[in-house]
């Protein structure tokens, strides 16, 4: 059971290292969800907490924290290579026979017009 008196972490988080904290969490979160959303894949937020005493005793501590994100990316592009007898890589699959006398139609330099037999008329 929670402690009614005991101060809400939303207070501590805007004060913990002068709100740095806590505008970093914000940004990140944002990155995060963006990423998120784009690629449809799984990301993380994860803040770690640690305090550790001043003096033994003491009721003073100092208190640490380290923010870590995993912003999902989009899959990279997986290009098609083929091997050649050399073991070079190239575009072109070596094994596929390639065809002579093949050209390519140059566009014209002014656009035909087609019109039907009834404009004439």
């Amino acid at each position: 059971m929670t402690d009614p008196h005991a101060r809400p972490f939303a207070d501590w988080l805007r004060e913990q290292a002068g709100g740095r904290t806590h505008d970093e969490l914000t940004q990140a979160l944002a990155e995060v969800a963006t990423a998120v959303k784009e690629t449809g894949k799984k990301g993380s937020l994860t803040l770690t907490i640690t305090l550790a005493p001043i003096d033994r005793g003491a009721s003073a501590v100092t208190v640490a924290d380290q923010v870590k994100k995993t912003v999902p990316v989009h899959d990279r592009r997986k290009p098609i290579f083929y091997v050649d007898d050399a073991g070079s890589l190239v575009r072109d699959d070596p094994n596929q026979p390639t065809f002579e006398g093949l050209r390519e139609v140059p566009t014209p330099a002014e656009p035909l017009t087609i019109t039907s037999k009834e404009q004439h008329a």
